[in-house]
């Protein structure tokens, strides 16, 4: 039986504001809505495609595996890591999600 847990905004590292301040310096986080907190379903891991950070590489959007959350809800019991990103979840040349795994790092 899956539950819900909280845990602290990657994206905002839990200050519910924009880290970026993109619309203006008191923005809210688009990702927690101003809470600093964001629920999951269990059991959950760490995003291997932004590993945690909720961001996306090299820009100020929020990544698009984990949305934003810096963990996505996997249950890895028999699953292996990825053969084509060898489990970090991006492509080696581009950096874009890998297309076996769809970012997740695991098959």
């Amino acid at each position: 039986m899956d539950k819900t847990i909280t845990t602290p905004c990657a994206f905002c590292q839990g200050d519910g504001v924009d880290p970026f301040e993109l619309l203006s310096p008191i923005s809210i986080c688009l990702v927690c809505d101003g809470s600093g907190k964001v629920t999951l379903s269990s059991p959950t891991m760490t995003c291997r495609y932004c590993n945690g950070t909720g961001r996306q590489h090299h820009q100020r959007l929020y990544c698009v595996v984990c949305h934003g959350k810096g963990k996505v809800t996997f249950d890895n019991d028999g699953y292996k890591d990825c053969p084509s990103c060898k489990g970090i979840g991006k492509e080696v040349v581009s950096e874009m999600p890998c297309l076996t795994c769809r970012g997740f790092g695991m098959v």
